[in-house]
């Protein structure tokens, strides 16, 4: 684990968060036992201002929060990372609007980034329809978030550079129809089923631009680039579960040394603690490249280019050696890890899972 621990979590709380979260694997879904804690701990609103019930972490102080939140557990760490990333378009929506909707202590967005919905632009809003796969916590989500190109007069409306228009938009959960499709083997509790709409009337209010120049609240974390926060935040969460999968690995490892002798046990801790030193150089190195950027946001008004290229590849550098490190320590623990209801299965299946996600897959 990282020196540096925001969560004031004791040892008996993450142990209560590791059995509720075990058994919402079973369910498929956060249970409401799980969700009560999330809510008292304003997990969801980790970057909403404390007008909104917010903590109004800065990106550096959240980022230590979601790696620690999925080393407790990678469902748990992975929904609260993409649900208070979309919470965050509180802050490109009116603020009349967003006042109303997220000052509720449950309020939960979520949705998809893909551009696969259209929005007939009308008189007083937009008609939408769409279908819109991998909504992480659609279960618990209160409110939908999609994509969409705008048509207006039956034909597609363009930029100067003759790309589509793209809105995002956001749905009471009350109109969208959720199609139960997650099937996959990690991530069990995320629950990132698909959804979609039909001809569906929103009013302009619901639809948003995800950029500085368009937010309607002044917070740095609002004028910060959303990639670079996106990249960040999807390698720290694979960062927590690798640090949980090495910490379970060399517990497993310990327990076998009398079985596989000396030798080999002394080959499998020198790679366990060599791949555990290696992640924590990585992991230091993004974490001081996103402290360098928001440094600048908070005092040159925009990170450089420099940094913000600087923590896209190193969130892909840590992410990859996370992947190669699981897959080099792996076979050291034995036959009795490929149990699916084994701790360290469960981590490694959510590990795996999560390293589908296309944002950081390749090198730029």
């Amino acid at each position: 684990m990282n020196k540096k621990q925001p969560l004031a979590l004791n040892k008996e709380r993450i142990d209560v968060l590791r059995r509720l979260c075990k058994e919402a694997e079973k369910k498929g879904y956060l249970s409401n036992a799980v969700l009560k804690i999330v809510y008292e701990e304003k997990w969801f609103k980790l970057f909403l201002p404390k007008a909104y019930g917010g903590l109004e972490l800065d990106l550096p102080e959240a980022l230590r929060y979601e790696e620690q939140l999925a080393y407790i557990d990678g469902s748990l760490g992975w929904a609260i990372t993409l649900c208070a990333g979309a919470n965050l378009f509180a802050g490109y929506i009116h603020n009349k609007k967003a006042t109303s909707i997220f000052s509720s202590p449950k309020v939960c967005f979520g949705g998809s980034g893909a551009v696969s919905g259209v929005a007939a632009k009308v008189k007083d809003g937009y008609i939408v329809n769409g279908f819109w796969r991998y909504a992480t916590g659609a279960p618990h989500l209160t409110h939908f978030t999609a994509n969409c190109t705008i048509e207006e007069d039956g034909q597609p409306l363009l930029n100067e550079d003759n790309s589509p228009v793209v809105r995002s938009f956001f749905f009471n959960k009350k109109d969208v129809i959720i199609h139960e499709d997650w099937y996959a083997m990690g991530l069990v509790a995320t629950a990132g089923h698909s959804f979609s709409v039909k001809n569906l009337k929103v009013p302009f209010g619901q639809s948003f631009v995800i950029d500085a120049a368009h937010a309607s609240l002044k917070d740095s974390i609002y004028q910060y680039p959303f990639m670079p926060l996106a990249e960040s935040t999807i390698a720290v969460n694979t960062l927590g579960m690798t640090r949980r999968f090495i910490e379970l690995a060399l517990e497993i490892v310990q327990k076998r040394q009398s079985k596989i002798g000396e030798a080999a046990y002394t080959i499998a801790t020198e790679r366990i603690h060599s791949e555990q030193q290696k992640t924590d150089r990585l992991a230091e190195l993004l974490y001081q490249w996103v402290q360098i950027s928001w440094n600048e946001l908070t005092s040159k008004g925009q990170p450089s280019k420099k940094s913000i290229t600087r923590i896209s590849d190193k969130s892909r550098d840590l992410v990859h050696h996370c992947r190669t490190a699981v897959t080099a320590i792996y076979p050291y623990c034995g036959l009795a890890a490929t149990n699916p209801s084994s701790d360290i299965n469960r981590v490694f299946r959510d590990i795996f899972t999560g390293s589908q996600h296309g944002l950081l897959t390749f090198k730029r």
